[in-house]
């Protein structure tokens, strides 16, 4: 029986050591610079999706009843930055993604800025903003705005949202921020540059060079990744695992946004569960769809929903995995109230198992691919870690800042709440 035991404990940890190397060797390939921040430049996406595709064809899952694997669809409108991306300060050379982001909308242009300064005081005054952008607009010195927002509290960033954008449609802007820099993809772009400069590098007298070359694509194809694993016994229901693999590309040729948490992470878990659940076939269909779009606005999920490739009523629950790279504070489950009963039981599960810290409950929330499921009623939880590590939409979301602490316990737990919800029919 002893003897037992410790061939049982020794293929457990050779199991979830083995699980780890794989899921790490993934996410920092998926992480690498030749796949461009899996965005919309240089067709990140693309190149992403093709590797994904031949991490699926190894553990022989293919496509839904023989239909391809890869979901075509039009991105309507993608700004990108597929040049130049600089700007110096006097003759300091600023550090995209550091000192530095141009907003997602931003325009292009090449040139020197002399900005005129309104603070926030001003912004926050109706009158006075108009008295200063006259006095600017009358001014032959100054050729863009320099918009001091730094200090802002929370109310008064409230106040003045989207005034920097309103104002670079019709003109060059710098804005001062002092908060953590945070990108994102746009489907439109300015007529202007709009760049934002952390308070602690600006000097609010100095001059701009700026060179900056923005396109905006009208229409992009991408696509959804889609394979599935037929059930042991014939079944009417599937269960599917979603994550999004792309992220927010590069800005400019130098600077790339990796997304390691981001969510390259939640792509390797789509792949250790097709690996389990190839190995270990469950009463459900199970079907994996790796999803574009979700950093233009939820887009390749929305696709889905309106092209679905089985009718949705037949989807018993959908897992979204979205930021897998941490857990050492637990995980959170937004929609948790609105599925209670299986919420109940993932956190029974947990606590049976004594698996992680926590099981948090989060209402419903437009924050990633569940969605649109959610919107078409199909029951699903939106599953993602928590731990120390915040970088989030920057240039520090990288491979070597994932833990995988809980890796092992995370999917122990979900492949748990599979194999018992078909109890709970």
């Amino acid at each position: 029986m002893l003897r037992f035991l410790i061939v049982a404990v020794v293929l457990y940890s050779f199991s979830a050591i083995s699980q780890i190397e794989e899921v790490r060797r993934i996410t920092k390939q998926l992480c690498a610079p030749e796949f461009h921040g899996r965005g919309y430049y240089a067709k990140g996406d693309s190149l992403a999706a093709d590797y994904i595709v031949k991490e699926f064809a190894k553990l022989e899952v293919g496509g839904f009843k023989k239909l391809d694997v890869l979901q075509h669809y039009e991105l309507k409108g993608v700004n990108t930055f597929p040049g130049n991306a600089s700007v110096i300060q006097g003759s300091k050379e600023l550090k995209p993604g550091i000192h530095f982001l141009l907003n997602p909308s931003s325009g292009g242009m090449r040139g020197q800025l002399k900005p005129y300064l309104i603070s926030l005081e001003t912004a926050l005054n109706q009158k006075e903003l108009g008295l200063a952008m006259g006095r600017y607009m009358e001014s032959e010195e100054y050729n863009a705005l320099l918009l001091d927002f730094a200090n802002a509290t929370a109310d008064q960033k409230k106040e003045i949202a989207g005034l920097a954008q309103a104002i670079a449609a019709y003109h060059p802007v710098i804005e001062i921020v002092d908060s953590k820099f945070t990108w994102s993809v746009s489907r439109n772009q300015l007529a202007f540059p709009l760049i934002q400069i952390q308070d602690s590098i600006v000097k609010r007298n100095a001059e701009f060079t700026i060179n900056i070359d923005a396109e905006l694509i009208d229409s992009y194809t991408t696509q959804n990744i889609v394979t599935y694993i037929a059930s042991k016994k014939k079944c009417a229901k599937t269960i599917l695992f979603t994550a999004h693999y792309d992220h927010l590309g590069r800005m400019g040729t130098d600077t790339y946004f990796p997304g390691a948490n981001d969510n390259a992470s939640g792509t390797a878990m789509l792949l250790t569960m097709a690996k389990y659940f190839k190995e270990h076939p469950s009463d459900f269909n199970i079907m994996f769809v790796a999803f574009s779009g979700e950093e233009a606005g939820l887009v390749g999920s929305k696709y889905f929903t309106e092209n679905p490739v089985l009718p949705l009523k037949k989807i018993r629950f959908l897992i979204n995995l979205d930021i897998m790279g941490s857990g050492e504070e637990g995980i959170t489950a937004v929609n948790a109230t609105l599925f209670e009963k299986e919420f109940e039981l993932l956190q029974s599960i947990n606590t049976e198992m004594d698996l992680l810290a926590k099981v948090k409950k989060r209402g419903p929330a437009a924050n990633s691919d569940h969605y649109w499921f959610t919107e078409k009623g199909v029951p699903a939880f939106f599953i993602y870690t928590m731990g120390p590590n915040k970088n989030y939409h920057d240039v520090f979301d990288k491979y070597s800042e994932l833990s995988f602490m809980e890796y092992h316990d995370i999917t122990t737990l979900l492949v748990t709440f599979v194999e018992r919800l078909r109890k709970t029919n």
